[in-house]
């Protein structure tokens, strides 16, 4: 009696008896020539059989769990570390042009000329109130008196007085002062055309005096004869001509930039 094999294996005798052919399995390529066997693991139980082993993970951060890890692909670039090319031009829009001004660009020259009459409207009239009523562009006018009872009372010399001057003759300054090396009597005048003279009377050397009122350049440009008196005609400073005359313990000078004829006006009026 053969013993007992197991089903799915073919017994030997119903095996072929023949050499096997080329490409045909021999007794060790029955088995799979026949289909596979089932062959059950040794020690499996019956967990095991049933289904795949269950592994459980190791444990790990909470944190870690709830929060996906954030990975960056190395092929995506921020925006914001974006080099740009430095010949690039900028991305943001150029600023807006400053705003003109559309009243001052509307104003024509026929509105400016118009906006300066009405500032020197006013002006004008106030320049004119002021001259013709309150006499603005008129000089002040003194009183030579104290000037000349003060030169007559040191009595360092004689002293002459103009006489028979119009009112258009403005007495503007009168002083007396002693100075070094004697006294002056000074009086100012402004003429009947708006010049200037003046009188000098002193007892002062002439050859301090002259070159003192009159310049260091001043020189004698010849006689002239005033109500019986000899006077002498000099140049002065600038514009300015001068009547000199020469006295035994004064010398008299009427200089200023007025015409000869006021000066030799102003020469002949002293008494």
């Amino acid at each position: 009696m053969e013993p007992a094999q197991p089903a799915d294996r073919v017994p030997a005798d119903r095996l072929p008896t023949g050499d096997p052919g080329p490409g045909e399995p021999g007794e060790t390529d029955a088995a799979p020539t026949a289909g596979p066997a089932r062959v059950e693991p040794a020690g499996t139980d019956a967990a095991s059989a049933a289904g795949p082993a269950r592994v459980d993970p190791a444990p790990t951060d909470p944190d870690a769990v709830a929060q996906p890890a954030l990975v960056e692909s190395t092929g995506a670039v921020r925006p914001s570390t974006v080099a740009e090319p430095s010949g690039a031009a900028s991305l943001d829009p150029p600023a807006p042009p400053a705003a003109v001004d559309a009243r001052r660009s509307d104003r024509s020259p026929k509105d400016m000329a118009i906006s300066l009459l009405v500032l020197l409207i006013p002006i004008a009239l106030l320049l004119a109130f002021y001259r013709g009523f309150l006499g603005g562009d008129q000089p002040t006018q003194v009183d030579p008196s104290p000037a000349i009872e003060q030169a007559q009372g040191a009595n360092a010399f004689p002293v002459s007085q103009p006489t028979g001057l119009g009112d258009d003759w403005r007495t503007v300054n009168a002083r007396y002062q002693e100075v070094e090396g004697g006294s002056t009597l000074r009086i100012g005048y402004v003429t009947p055309e708006g010049q200037g003279a003046q009188l000098v009377q002193s007892n002062v050397p002439a050859e301090r005096l002259i070159p003192a009122e009159l310049s260091d350049r001043a020189q004698p440009q010849g006689q002239t004869d005033l109500d019986g008196r000899s006077w002498q005609r000099y140049t002065a400073r600038q514009n300015e001509q001068a009547l000199v005359l020469l006295e035994p313990g004064r010398t008299v000078i009427v200089v200023g930039d007025a015409r000869e004829n006021e000066l030799r006006r102003l020469a002949s009026s002293l008494r």
